[in-house]
Order: C-alpha cells, then structure tokens, then sequence
C-alpha cells in the first residue's frame, strides 16, 4: 500500500464545488490513489462519487475533526502515504504522481506545493493582465510571525515568473495541501481538534517542527484554489470570525508571553466593542 496516496478532504454544505475536484482527479497521470472524504453538512445530499472516492458523514466538529476521521479511516486500510486537500481546488494533471514522488524522497516529512489561485478567484481582483489570470500565487512557501501569530505565505497575489521554483524547507505549510507519511501521524499524532477552522495546520506543523519533523516547499507539487469557498469566501463575516478564533488559539499556545498578552488585549477590545461578532 505504501506506493497508494490517501487523499483526505472535508466537505460542509458546498456539494456543487466537488465537481472541479473530481474532474481534476480523473484526470491524473497517476491513478494509484483513493479519496477519503468527510460530509460535515448538517443538511446532507447525495453524492454521485467517482470509484476512487468513499464518504464518512460526520457530525459538523470542525475541519481537523473531519481531516482525523479520513486519516483514522485511511491508517485502518493500510496507507502510508496521505494528503490533505481542500475541496475548492483543483489539482494540476501531475498532483499525485509528483506528491508521492516527494513523500518517497523525504519520509518523516511534511510537505506543501504551489498554489495558484484559481482563474477568476483573485483577491485583487482587477489588477492583473488576462494572461496572468491562472498564474497568480497564493502560497509558495510560508512562514511563522510570532510577533503577531500570524503564518504569512511567501508570493501571494504575485504572478508566478519562476521566482520560487526551488524545493526547500519552509516554516508553514497551508493545510489546503499538505503531504505527510504514516510516521510523521505515529511521532505527533492527529490533528487537534480543539481547533474548529483555521489554525489547525499551524498547530500540526508546530508540533512537527518541536519533534524534529522538517517541514518542505516543493514547486512540482501544483493546485489551484478558489479560496474559502467554503466559509463564504475571502474576506466573509465567517472566515473572519474563525481566523480570529484560531489565531488567538495558536497564539495562546505557542507564542511568546508579548504576544499572547497582545492578542488578549485585542480580543477583549473586540468583545467590548462589538467588532468580534
């Protein structure tokens, strides 16, 4: 099983972002892989799934819970080799071919690639020549400002010119696609669950990081993402209120003693004020 991926997503409400998915994966030039899904919903539809998908429905606990319940299901089937994704993307022809070629080579390792926005999906939207449109970055490596607990990804809303087409450690790798094998889960474990949306791949690369897990950027590994589709996009009341949340959660927890107490001060000013709602 060990040259088979386990592609692990969640799934809340938004059934007709599947289809682009989907289409991406049939199209893979390398079909030795299975996806393990999770319908969070609280109002369930059918799926018409392809032969390579299963679904686990799943109360709404939140993203990590959902990403545990595909991982626990693929580690009883035998997999070794796993890959979380979002489920408003879609993968380049190569995505799984180049991903398990990156688990092979770096084994106890956590891996991202790079993520174009979608064509269309832009947060300038506007400001880029047609030609642009599909080439835009919204991460090619990240970072951790412990300043503020914020995980800022390197090239975002640049257009890709080759300027980050070298593999090389990184120190945050977005959950939209992040690469592990099964020792990286036996050394620090699922994901923490106590995390509802966001956050929650920082906490998991953190805890890699404080185990001696290196964490890597590899340019071969591409997907476009049409970013937060699924909590009303970019900018929305809800991904707003979840990024708050996570962050002081991961601040709370890792960051050092100024910056917690910044981040406390702040959240009590936007309970007051009313800004936090």
């Amino acid at each position: 099983m060990a040259e088979k991926l386990a592609v692990i997503t969640v799934l809340y409400e938004n059934y007709s972002i599947l289809k682009d998915l989907f289409s991406s994966l049939e199209n893979q030039t390398d079909s030795a892989f299975s996806v393990f899904m999770s319908d969070l919903s609280k109002n369930k539809n059918p799926i018409s799934l392809p032969s390579f998908a299963s679904i686990q429905d799943g109360l709404n606990k939140g993203y990590a819970y959902g990403i545990n319940m595909g991982i626990k299901r693929a580690l009883e089937e035998g997999y070794e080799f796993f890959c979380v994704v979002n489920n408003d993307t879609v993968l380049s022809p190569d995505f799984i071919e180049s991903m398990k070629l990156s688990l092979n080579k770096n084994r106890s390792s956590i891996i991202g690639g790079k993520i174009y926005y979608a064509k269309g999906y832009e947060y300038h939207k506007g400001t880029y020549k047609d030609e642009e449109l599909g080439h835009v970055l919204w991460y090619a490596g990240g970072s951790v400002d412990w300043n503020h607990a914020l995980t800022p990804h390197r090239g975002v809303d640049e257009v890709d010119a080759g300027q980050y087409d070298r593999f090389e450690k990184t120190g945050f790798v977005n959950g939209c696609l992040m690469g592990f094998d099964r020792s990286v889960v036996e050394k620090i474990g699922l994901w923490d669950e106590s995390y509802f949306l966001y956050f929650e791949d920082a906490d998991y690369c953190e805890r890699a990081k404080r185990k001696g897990i290196p964490l890597y950027y590899d340019p071969a590994i591409v997907m476009y993402h049409k970013n937060a589709q699924s909590t009303g996009g970019s900018g929305s009341k809800m991904h707003r209120h979840y990024q708050r949340k996570g962050r002081l959660m991961f601040g709370l927890k890792y960051a050092p003693l100024r910056t917690k107490l910044h981040l406390l001060v702040n959240f009590i000013r936007d309970q007051i004020t009313g800004t936090a709602k």
